[in-house]
This record gives structure tokens, C-alpha cells and sequence, in this order.
């Protein structure tokens, strides 16, 4: 009997249009924040970005993008997306607003594109309109196109001066092609929002290196975002086993990947010389065993107590959300919270509002809300 008043109620509230068990609380952080199940009903959810009216757009990897309403309803998937190659670690990845959203109503996706040879992590860009995507273009693809349905990436995030960085991995077996700038494979990309390289990218006027790149030597980067004070590009990629590491990501630079590292692989088999080499940057942090990072944010809010300016990523790996304290360009102290949770935290969000959001990756995936413990 109390089983058939559940789910009646259930039917109830789909039925008025709130999402079944939306705000039910799934968790707890004491003393800071209660964390309730916000929107439910995702396929693997990959990306989320926030729109201007506080809805947000959230992708899933089998190739649906929706709208969620500030109640936490979700929309039928929208029309104009593109086809994706939704096998291993492919599909529709990121997702980002333009930064002139409000007269252009541009939307950026990253996602995995077949072709010739394979497939290879590609940017969309189209108008949102009242169904979907409107007039959508590829605007950049990554070159070449490889076999596997490993390391797509991939991450958006747009520079205060309205250029578009793109992380792209390594393709995994095709690991030493990082070292190698004829190919997108394993970099990071500074793109015009068109998909044309800016005249300053550091390797624009090499005639034996793609344009568009900004840094190399990555393996799989799957967390990006702005410093709030100094608008620098800062990254989270997965090491093998072992050796994630946090970076800041600069121009030209060589961040070592797979000549140095701090993990080894797989089958415990050495990679590449050690740790260090002249020439090639060193993490900001690194983390042995991995958590396989995913998701990056600087806290620029005021709802939660002692949060203001920590970096947080979430935890693929052990199901946590991970607090790092920064001092300048030092990371001081490290919190995992949510273990207890058991879901792979696939990104990490700043809302409208102030208050945090994560995705959680699973077959059953949500949006869940971090929403701060009242005080007495």
C-alpha cells in the first residue's frame, strides 16, 4: 500500500510537470549545504551551461541536449544538434554559451565527429531557437581523424576576450602524436568564434605547426576554467595510472605528456623518461593515485562558509567532489567530499543563483544542487 502511494504520487507530480523527486535530498555536507537532487532523468549527462533567464542547457553523451527549467523540469531533446559517434568515451561532450548570448543566442558543443579514418572531437556552433539549434555549422575539427573511442576530451570555456579554448585528447593510443603540433591530438586549441586561429596564437606563423593551437603535451583533458582574477586558462586532465594532473595553461608551452608523467601504465610498464626534463612544464598538482578529475570551477559566491575562491573538480574515479585551497598558484590543502554518494561526478557548475550544480555520470544521471544549510 505505501509502495502504490509513492508512485501515484509520482504520477502526480509528472503529471503537473515537476520532475519525479526533484529537490529530494540526497546528501549531506554538515554544516554547509544539503544536497538535493535538482533535475533527474539523464542518459550520462557530459556538460552544463548556464543561460542568461537562469535556465541551463545540459548535454548527454548518446547525443541529446536539453533545456532545464529553473524548476528543475526538463525539455524534450532539442532538434539541430549533430550526429555524434556515440561509442567508448564518444558522444556529445561540452556544451558553452556565447558571451554575446543575448544578441546572437549562440551555442557551442563539442562533441565526437566520424569521418574519414575515424573519428575526432569537433565544435558546433548554432542559434538557439524555440525547438533547437538553428543554422548549425562545424566550425572546427580535429585533425586527423583517428580509430579507438578513447580521450575526446573535451572542454569549452571562452576567454575574457571572446576567444574559444578547446581541449582535445590524445585519441589514448595514439599518445606520442601530443608531442607533435602538425596535429590537434593531445593539445588544447585557441579558436576565434568562426573557428579561425587569433592572430596571436603562438604558433600561427609556423608553417610545420597547426595554427590553432595553444599548449601540447596534454593526455585527456576533461576540466576547464577562467581564473576570476588574472582570466587564466586553468586545466584538469587524466593521467594513466596515476599522474592527473592540475595545470595552468599557457601559451606555447609543453606540458610533458607522454615524455614525463607522474603515473605509469596500465600494466605498471614505465612511460616516458620520469617526472621531469628541461623544456616542459610542471603540474600545479598532481594526484597518485588518480581520481580521474572532470569538471573544473573557481567559487566566486558567498553561499557556502570558508568556499569563497576555492577550485573544485569532481571525482570519475571515487565519486567525490574535490576542494583544493590555493594560494597564488599553490595548492595548500585538499578536501574529497561526497564519497559517500557513490556517483562519478562528471562537471561542476557556478549558477546565476550563486549555488553550485554537478552531473552525475550514470545511466540514471541527474543534476544535483548544493543548496547551503540554513543557519539558526
Amino acid at each position: 500500500m505505501r509502495l502504490a502511494r509513492i508512485l501515484a504520487l509520482g504520477l502526480v507530480l509528472a503529471a503537473i510537470g515537476k520532475p519525479v523527486w526533484a529537490q529530494a535530498i540526497v546528501a549531506k555536507i554538515p554544516g554547509i549545504a544539503d544536497v538535493v537532487s535538482f533535475a533527474v532523468g539523464l542518459q550520462h549527462p557530459w556538460g552544463l551551461a548556464f543561460l542568461p533567464d537562469g535556465r541551463a542547457l545540459v548535454t548527454e553523451r548518446p547525443g541529446r541536449l536539453r533545456l532545464i527549467g529553473r524548476d528543475g523540469k526538463l525539455s524534450d531533446p532539442l532538434t539541430g544538434v549533430p550526429d555524434v559517434v556515440a561509442r567508448g568515451q564518444g558522444g556529445l561532450l561540452d556544451v558553452a554559451i556565447d558571451p554575446n548570448f543575448a544578441e546572437n543566442r549562440f551555442v557551442y558543443l563539442s562533441f565526437s565527429e566520424g569521418g574519414p579514418g575515424g573519428a575526432g572531437t569537433a565544435v558546433f556552433r548554432g542559434a538557439l531557437g524555440p525547438r533547437g539549434l538553428e543554422e548549425g555549422r562545424v566550425i572546427f575539427r580535429q585533425v586527423p581523424k583517428v580509430n579507438g573511442t578513447g580521450h575526446f576530451g573535451s572542454r569549452l570555456v571562452f576567454g575574457r576576450d571572446g576567444t574559444l579554448f578547446v581541449t582535445l585528447g590524445d585519441r589514448y593510443a595514439y599518445r606520442d602524436s601530443a608531442q607533435d603540433v602538425t596535429t590537434h591530438l593531445g593539445k588544447i586549441v585557441r579558436i576565434r568564434r568562426d573557428g579561425t586561429p587569433p592572430s596571436d596564437n603562438p604558433f600561427l606563423t609556423r608553417s610545420d605547426a597547426k595554427p590553432e593551437i595553444w599548449s601540447y603535451g596534454h593526455r585527456n583533458v576533461q576540466g576547464a576554467a577562467l581564473h576570476p582574477l588574472t582570466g587564466q586558462l586553468w586545466t584538469v586532465e587524466h593521467g594513466a595510472q596515476g599522474g592527473d594532473e592540475l595545470n595552468h595553461s599557457q601559451p606555447g608551452k609543453n606540458y610533458g605528456w607522454p615524455v614525463i608523467t607522474y603515473g605509469v601504465d596500465y600494466s605498471g610498464a614505465k612511460i616516458g623518461i620520469g617526472t621531469k626534463a628541461p623544456g616542459m612544464e610542471q603540474p600545479v598538482h598532481y594526484w597518485v593515485p588518480s581520481i580521474a578529475p572532470s569538471g573544473l570551477l573557481f567559487y566566486t559566491g558567498s553561499a557556502y562558509p570558508g568556499w569563497k575562491d576555492a577550485l573544485f573538480t569532481g571525482s570519475l574515479k571515487f565519486g567525490a567532489l574535490v576542494r583544493l585551497t590555493l594560494n597564488g598558484d599553490a595548492v595548500t590543502q585538499e578536501e574529497r567530499l561526497l564519497q559517500d554518494l557513490g556517483e562519478r561526478i562528471r562537471d561542476v557548475r557556478q549558477g546565476p543563483d550563486g549555488l553550485i550544480y554537478l552531473l552525475t555520470d550514470s545511466p540514471e544521471g541527474r543534476v544535483l544542487r548544493l543548496n547551503p544549510v540554513k543557519k539558526p
